[in-house]
């Protein structure tokens, strides 16, 4: 999962969860996260993902995007790039990882470590008598 971080512009101070790619950012309603700012085209760029080389940024047909400073019609992202596009400027953030509970697996591995430690106690009692 990636983050789109809202620095500038009308949502400025709040951030965009990527789940799922091809991810589209534009002025129009059928866009993936809606921009009303000022430059900001109905379709300005899409992110997609490639297993290979990573997080694709690609600029809509008349649309100009700046990445780190640069105008570029297309780029591979990294973490932390500045993307400029009209009056609105993102922040690329790659998201942080949820760590799951393990718990359940850890009370069960004490259990099972309980039981064996007191059938081999049953098991000497046993054998000494």
């Amino acid at each position: 999962m990636i983050q789109l971080e809202i620095l500038s512009g009308k949502q400025a101070g709040t951030a965009q969860v990527v789940r799922c790619f091809p991810f589209r950012v534009g002025r129009g309603p059928d866009n993936d996260l809606r921009l009303e700012d000022d430059g900001v085209w109905d379709r300005h760029f899409d992110i997609s993902f490639d297993s290979a080389n990573g997080f694709c940024l690609k600029t809509g047909a008349q649309a100009i995007i700046a990445i780190n400073g640069q105008q570029i019609p297309e780029a591979l992202l990294r973490n932390g790039d500045l993307i400029e596009l009209g009056a609105a400027k993102l922040r690329f953030f790659l998201s942080p990882p949820v760590q799951l509970s393990l718990r359940a697996r850890e009370t069960l591995t004490w259990v099972a470590l309980g039981v064996l430690a007191l059938m081999q106690v049953a098991l000497i009692y046993w054998m000494l008598e």
